[in-house]
């Protein structure tokens, strides 16, 4: 039997639900008694667009980054690091970790467990914001999973799977959600005063110590300084590194968690210290091998993103510029440091994130203009001891938590492969796979 529907009706159908888009974007949604705001439409798409920005950092854009610079053997197994370590985050995250890092306060160190499981945390409004508390909880579960995956760079080719499925949880529970608690949990750093406005600490230092950490306890792959190690897939990096450039929008200017003038100003702080970085890099190794390398673009832009980090809503474009300039210098160094000292991180990430993180940490104590933070350099001297601190701190922290837990899963189930299952490559003895036919 057909259904008429009057046309007339369905114009006013959809003008009425056109209205209604518009009237409720960008709008505050009040208490029934005239309260305080609660929910805003605009605040809440942005943070869960932001969301899905970090995630496109992970998979696919790490994971492309990592995977173009291990030889052919070894990509897919180094890509499934990438995308298991945000499915574990994730599943950790609901259950125990999202408490632990963001619960009410515990003695300064670690979040209660009250939200065990998410419970009480729903679609209502985090309290002091205008988005659900569920929009804040998957925005950071995001910055846990890819602060993990970042740590696979350094024991790429050589580590078991299983010992980093194992690792992954561990770390995230242990090392990461503590970190998190003491920046933006309500924890010690955050009572001192550190400025992280994106994880220049809880992310990218903390993950290139633990990198650290990982490389001197699994030691070299066998070839390593005698075999050919270049990278494979050049355009799968550089496709990798440019997803990273744009998800990391999310990543910095989400951390604003509104679409307000913050959000624009870390937005254009993140672009033009990437800009900055990448010629960094590029100058400096053009004036040190006389050539340019795309890689080198595309490291130096990576640099950028991650010095600009802790700085990116405290600081204006020029400062912006400067901190990008110095990320790409310091994290070259870094690069070339690993060379002169031997270890083998695989894929730089002390590097890149441990010292770039560490070199924005403290150019946000020096450049902070803004959002609630002074510098050195706008009258404040003593923010430069506080991130120190933070620094410090992190420093210690990671590298001897990391390496406790690498002990642990040694132990359980063993971290490395042997010999042999290396030199076929991880692809085949790990997952019976093959990259290419």
């Amino acid at each position: 039997m057909k259904c008429f529907i009057p046309r007339g009706s369905i114009s006013i159908f959809c003008g009425f639900m056109a209205f209604l888009a518009w009237s409720c974007w960008g709008s505050t949604v009040l208490a029934e008694d005239g309260g305080a705001p609660q929910i805003n439409a605009g605040d809440t798409g942005w943070v869960l667009t932001s969301s899905a920005l970090v995630l496109a950092m992970i998979i696919p854009g790490l994971a492309l980054f990592y995977g173009g610079m291990v030889r052919s053997k070894n990509v897919l197994s180094t890509m499934m690091h990438s995308f298991i370590a945000i499915c574990i985050v994730s599943v950790v995250w609901v259950f125990w970790g999202y408490s632990l890092a963001f619960a009410p306060d515990v003695g300064g160190v670690i979040g209660g467990l009250q939200w065990l499981g998410l419970s009480g945390v729903g679609p209502d409004p985090l309290e002091g914001f205008t988005i659900p508390h569920l929009a804040f909880m998957v925005f950071q579960l995001m910055f846990a999973g890819i602060t993990v995956a970042l740590i696979s760079g350094a024991i790429a080719e050589r580590m078991k799977f299983s010992a980093f499925f194992l690792f992954a949880i561990l770390w995230v529970t242990f090392i990461y959600a503590p970190l998190a608690h003491w920046v933006w949990g309500g924890g010690w750093l955050a009572g001192l005063g550190d400025l992280d406005f994106a994880g220049g600490t809880v992310v990218h230092i903390s993950s290139g110590v633990a990198a650290l950490a990982c490389a001197l306890v699994l030691g070299k792959r066998h070839g390593y300084g005698t075999d050919n190690m270049s990278p494979h897939n050049l355009p799968f990096t550089v496709v990798g590194a440019s997803l990273l450039w744009v998800g990391w929008f999310g990543f910095n200017a989400g951390s604003a968690l509104a679409a307000n003038g913050v959000a624009a100003s870390a937005f254009v702080a993140t672009h033009v210290a990437t800009a900055a970085g990448a010629l960094a890099w590029l100058g400096v190794e053009w004036g040190y091998r006389g050539k340019p390398t795309l890689l080198g673009a595309a490291s130096g832009a990576v640099a950028g993103l991650v010095a600009i980090t802790p700085a990116a809503g405290y600081v204006g474009p020029v400062s912006a510029i400067v901190i990008g300039l110095g990320g790409g210098v310091v994290c070259y160094l870094g690069v070339f440091l690993k060379n002169k000292l031997g270890y083998d991180d695989a894929l730089d990430v002390l590097g890149i994130h441990g010292i770039g993180g560490t070199w924005g940490a403290l150019a946000t104590g020096l450049f902070a203009s803004m959002g609630g933070g002074m510098g050195l350099f706008f009258g404040n001297p003593g923010q430069v001891v506080i991130q120190a601190i933070g620094v410090g701190a992190t420093w210690v922290f990671s590298f001897l938590g990391t390496f406790l837990i690498l002990k642990i899963v040694d132990g359980v189930v063993g971290l490395r492969v042997n010999k042999e299952e290396e030199v076929l490559g991880l692809d085949l003895t790990q997952h019976r796979e093959r990259a290419y036919g």
